[in-house]
């Protein structure tokens, strides 16, 4: 009995070594997807690299580690980058958060034939009291990456010269937890033909609601739940739980890719879903 619960002992402690002392530090590793959509052009190959959840601040996520995330997407080589929300720290243990304009020079560094776009996250609102105070505009972490040559999608839609629509909607939980700066009808309307549309939404709640018209979805937000073991998430900031917490999933024809994210958000931990960049490359 007492070896048991040394044993066990030994491997609670283990286990929130990694979880503390490692995973949240190491890689970033690559998740790769392969997908065709509905009215994807013939002989067209694209490659996206999509970033989410950053939350730098020193010592969790420091400008080097940043700079090493840009090298390590460009060497995958993406046609096009997404960045999906959450930049900043926002956690009582960050003292030496890094102002959004030194960050998004760093991320500037990103190279992609077809451009790089960015969303804001629930974060971004709440760390910038002013634009949670006017109810609107431009938070200062979208301000720094269009000035670093990220182009903000708020509730927007591009179409592409290859083909499809990059739409992005704004955080649904801008101002509240029941009151966000999203408006998927209006950023829909923008589309003014039938090309696929990809939609970037930092909280993946959207896609409950998300139409038919609408290919594919990129979301970030959950972290996988920062704990992830067998494929549960035991705590996903999600209103469906597991239903949205990780990964691809596929509701009739369309399709939802919810990123881990690169950082940690108030609890430094991460287990069972190491840093990532998504890689999908659309056939």
């Amino acid at each position: 009995m007492r070896r048991s619960l040394i044993a066990a002992g030994l491997v609670g402690v283990s286990s929130g070594a990694y979880g503390f002392g490692y995973q949240p530090f190491s890689g970033p590793a690559v998740t790769r997807y392969a997908l065709t959509l509905p009215g994807w052009p013939p002989g067209l190959r694209v490659k996206i690299a999509v970033l989410a959840d950053l939350h730098v601040g020193a010592p969790l996520v420091t400008a080097n580690r940043v700079a090493h995330i840009v090298d390590t997407t460009n060497a995958l080589a993406p046609d096009m980058v997404l960045l999906l929300g959450d930049y900043g720290p926002m956690s009582r243990l960050v003292r030496t958060p890094y102002r959004p304009a030194e960050i998004a020079g760093i991320l500037g560094g990103l190279r992609a034939p077809l451009g790089s776009f960015c969303i804001a996250g629930n974060h971004d609102w709440w760390e910038d009291a002013e634009a949670v105070a006017r109810r609107g505009g431009e938070p200062e972490w979208l301000r720094g990456m269009r000035l670093a040559g990220i182009r903000p999608l708020q509730n927007a839609a591009v179409r592409l010269p290859q083909g499809f629509w990059i739409a992005g909607v704004d955080s649904q939980i801008a101002f509240a937890w029941n009151r966000g700066a999203d408006d998927l009808p209006g950023t829909l309307a923008q589309v003014t033909d039938n090309a696929p549309v990809i939609l970037m939404a930092h909280e993946p709640d959207i896609f409950a609601r998300t139409p038919d018209r609408v290919a594919l979805t990129l979301c970030g937000h959950t972290h996988g739940g920062q704990v992830r073991i067998l494929g549960y998430s035991p705590r996903v900031p999600s209103r469906y739980g597991n239903r949205y917490a990780y990964g691809l999933v596929q509701e009739g024809s369309r399709r939802l890719i919810v990123s881990g994210g690169l950082g940690t958000s108030r609890i430094p931990v991460r287990f069972g879903v190491p840093p990532e960049i998504v890689e999908i490359t659309l056939i």
